[in-house]
Formats: structure tokens, sequence, C-alpha cells
């Protein structure tokens, strides 16, 4: 029996957001029942759900975060840095997802620097409107971006020619219609490859087998909410309903001729895709090649990177990380129910290429006529002005007649992420040259001894060789999870001095990651 209120999804919509101080959308509370987080109920057919389940779990994921946060972190933490209160959509605002990118900060952190606000926190201004700012690890490029909100000039530089891309990518102007005139041209002739074979009549018989049978052993969203209360064992039942699909799907295989795997495997492209997906990458790749006006080419370029990462032939659990190469169906962890590779890119071709435009629109209405560049070389040793002048010499000009007022970067982490390795997809079908031995702090070194000490003389590298084009009164902001004590010795060898540190918590890293994590942003003066 139950003592507590029902609610419908609006109501229970409502509640929350009451509740918790901010907004909660229906399509919160959908996810929550979807995904089991709180039992459904049904009154004649409309969708309920138990008052005191929902404050139940929002007390146990949101309720004395701050302070459990602080416990396990130290009380000075700044929880204001946390951005608790933007959603997703908002950190991941127009041109900052138009690519997947590991280690990347929100929007909302260099924005924050990087304004003209005070607080009883950040208690001076260090850039106004007019200012360049510089990125020398600039990733995915977020600094850039934001700088040209704020009416700053940016100069980034990454060691990755992939990351320079993406980069550049997001800033630079477009012919909208150009963009729209050449993708629509592109998926016609994907259309026309795709209706050219088999491929779209064995999806769908899968798809309805599939659906009879998820329907039977997977019942949505029961079996999750029993699994998160223990009543099944999800290994076990799992593995069973995976190897009594498993002969349905071999036999739509061979019915309709499909070919899983690519005859050769000597890279990552021949590895990681199945062989019908391979050939619809090749044509759209070869149609890109074709396109006359070069910001077009590259922008569609991008969104071809991006529909590829999510078209390797792995589970949906294991897109980030990377295990072994799945062409059969599998029982999905993070569904809860059996899935099945994909079979083409189409599905997500269509939808990054309508993100990607709206994406792009949002950001024209936003920018300012500022200057941003991303320089592809080392930035121990880049020469940026001499870089700059050779690609951009309206840029170099105006970094000759100012200096660059600071720097807001996030330096690679020891032993964390290989950078050139995330993108492996795109070096392979791109054909850039990779450059992992000029990582600083990359995954495959380790976090030993030796790779703090390299890792420490290469991030003071950095600061030693762009501080020759700094202002005198400069300002420069690192962003680290400093675990290992690297940055006083870093600022040492820069001959720099730590004039403050600004402690912020780092919150929904991953869904599989819960544990308090922070990170500094430590601010570094001439010493």
């Amino acid at each position: 029996m139950i003592h507590s209120p029902l609610l419908s999804i609006k109501e229970a919509s409502q509640w929350a957001t009451a509740y918790l101080g901010k907004n909660i959308s229906t399509s919160n509370i959908s996810y929550l029942i979807q995904y089991g987080r709180v039992k459904k109920y049904s009154d004649n057919g409309s969708t309920q759900i138990a008052q005191t389940d929902l404050q139940t779990y929002y007390d146990q994921h949101y309720n004395n975060r701050e302070s459990q946060f602080k416990q396990h972190l130290g009380e000075d933490l700044n929880w204001a840095l946390s951005f608790e209160q933007y959603k997703e959509a908002e950190t991941t605002k127009h041109v900052h997802r138009l690519h997947p990118y590991k280690g990347k900060f929100i929007p909302q952190l260099v924005e924050y620097f990087l304004d003209s606000h005070t607080d009883h926190f950040k208690q001076q201004v260090y850039f106004h409107k007019g200012d360049i700012v510089l990125d020398p690890f600039s990733g995915s490029g977020t600094t850039m971006i934001q700088a040209n909100e704020l009416g700053i000039h940016a100069v980034g530089i990454d060691v990755s020619a992939f990351n320079a891309l993406l980069a550049n990518g997001k800033v630079a102007h477009y012919d909208i219609a150009d963009i729209d005139t050449e993708l629509r041209r592109i998926t016609q002739k994907l259309e026309a490859f795709i209706a050219s074979t088999n491929i779209t009549a064995f999806e769908q018989a899968l798809l309805n087998e599939l659906y009879q049978f998820n329907l039977q052993y997977f019942p949505v969203p029961d079996y999750k909410y029993r699994i998160r209360r223990k009543e099944i064992a999800e290994k076990s039942y799992a593995a069973e309903q995976e190897a009594r699909f498993l002969p349905i799907y071999q036999n739509l295989v061979a019915q309709f001729q499909i070919q899983l795997r690519q005859t050769t495997d000597n890279g990552f492209l021949d590895k990681w895709y199945t062989a019908h997906i391979r050939q619809e990458i090749e044509l759209v790749f070869a149609e890109i090649q074709s396109i006359r006006k070069p910001s077009t080419r590259n922008i569609i370029s991008l969104i071809l990177s991006r529909t590829i990462r999510s078209c390797r032939a792995t589970t949906h659990a294991d897109l980030a990380t990377l295990l072994e190469p799945v062409t059969t169906t599998y029982y999905c962890k993070k569904h809860g129910k059996i899935c099945k590779p994909l079979f083409s890119i189409l599905k997500w071709w269509n939808s990054y290429r309508k993100d990607s435009i709206k994406r792009l629109q949002q950001f024209a209405h936003l920018r300012t006529n500022t200057s941003q560049y991303c320089l592809t070389g080392d930035s121990r040793q880049i020469d940026i002005a001499a870089a700059m002048q050779a690609i951009q010499p309206d840029f170099a000009a105006l970094l000759q007649q100012q200096k660059i007022q600071g720097i807001f970067s996030s330096p690679p982490y020891v032993g964390l992420i290989d950078y050139h390795e995330q993108h492996a997809y795109a070096y392979d079908l791109f054909g850039f040259p990779r450059r992992d031995d000029l990582e600083i702090g990359p995954l495959f070194k380790g976090q030993g001894k030796e790779a703090q000490a390299s890792y420490v003389t290469g991030i003071a590298a950095v600061l030693n060789n762009c501080k020759r084009f700094l202002a005198d009164d400069y300002h420069v902001f690192l962003v680290a999870n400093d675990k290992y004590g690297l940055y006083p010795s870093i600022a040492e060898q820069a001959g720099m001095t730590i004039a403050e540190q600004f402690h912020r918590p780092v919150l929904n890293r991953t869904e599989k990651d819960k544990n308090a994590y922070s990170e500094t942003i430590f601010y570094l003066r001439e010493r």
C-alpha cells in the first residue's frame, strides 16, 4: 500500500522544482522513470510516481552534496564555481558541442575569470575588452570561444593538428547557405548509396526482432527498477538472454548476406568500423574533398569526424574507452536491454549536420568583431608572432601593437589522456601527422616520478616561452587537479609565484564516477 501522494509527471516536475529551487522539467522526471530511479504507477493509463520516492531520490542525489564535498576536499571549496545551477545545454552551448572532446572545461569557468564582473571571491578584473588572451593548451578551443563572446582577442596553441582544426572550426566565419547546400548534396549521395544495398532491409528486420525480444525479457521501466532493487541478478540474467538472441542475429546476417568485419585490420578505420560503415565513410569523405570553399570543407570535415566517432564498432557503454570491436548484438548495461551495432552512419550524420548548422547560427548571433586563431605547434618553443604572421598577418599586426595580457588554460594532467589517440579515427581519415611524442603528461608515460618530473619541466618550459609575448603586468590562470603537488615547482621554474588559488568542485563528471572531485585555478604572477 502506498502512503504517499501520487503525482503525474507534470505535478512531479512542479513539486521537484519547488523542492530543489531549480527548474526540473517533465523530461527530467520521465528520465527518472525510464531508468528505474523511481517506481512507475499507473492510473487509467496515466503515469504516476510517489512523492516520497521522488523526495528520497533527490535527497540522496542533491541534498548535502556541498557539505559532503567539503568534508572530503576541504572547507576552502568555492561552491559558486561549481556552476551547479546550469543545465547541460548551457554548459555545452552553441559551438562548444560541435565535437566531443575529453578533458575540456566548461565555458562558464572561463567566462568567470575573463569577464569584467567582481564579487566577494573574484575581487579584481583581470581582462578587458580589446585585450588578448593566450591558451597554450588550446584543446577544443573553449577559451577562444568565450573570449570572442566577451570582445577579447585570443591566441590558441596546440600540438595536435586535429585540435587546431577543431578550435579554429568553432570560431571561423561561415557561409551557412553554402554549408547547407553541400550537406544536402552529400546526404543525397549517401542515401543513394545506401538504397543500392540491402543494409536497410537487414536493419529493419533486426530491429523488429529486437523489439519483440526486449519487450518480453527487458520490459521498461520494470526491469531497470527491479535491477536497482537487486531483485534480478543482472550479470547472469543478461548473459543468458544475450546468448538466447545471438542465433536470431546470426541467421539475419546470413539471410541478408551482411559482411561484418573488414578484410584488413591495419589501422583504426580498419579495426573499429563494420565493413558497410567504412564504405559510407569513404564515400562522404570523397565528396567533402570536392568542396571548393575551404571554410565549408573544414566544418563539414568536423561533422563527419563527429559522426564517425559515434559509429565505432563498440558498445554504448564503452564508447569513450574502447575495449574490443563489437560486431554482434549484446546486452547493453547502459540501456538495460539487448542492443545492436551500427550498420550505417546516416542517422548520426543527419542528426549532427542539422545540429551543427543550428549551433553555428547561434554563435553567429553572439560573436564579436575580434580575432581568434589556434596555431599548430609546440608551446614550449613556438614563436607566436612569427607563426601568426605566416597565417593571419592582420592578427599578427595586432600582436605587435599590444602584448598578450595573460593566459587562461587547462594544461593536460599527468598520465590521464593520450590526446592524439582520443581522435585516432580523425588522424587515420584525414591523414594528419601525429605528434604523440610532443604531448606533455600523456597517459602512455604513466604517473610515476619520472613522468611527474618531465611534466613539471614541460609545463614550466611552456610558461617561459610564452612569457616572451606577455605584457609586463600579466595574469596567468592554469586549471588543474594538482594531486601530486607539482605546481609550486612549475611556478618556480617559470620564474613565477602562485599569487592565489581558487578551489572549485567538479560536479557530474561521468555517470560512473560520482566521487567528490575538485580542481584548482592557479593564479600566477611574475616573481
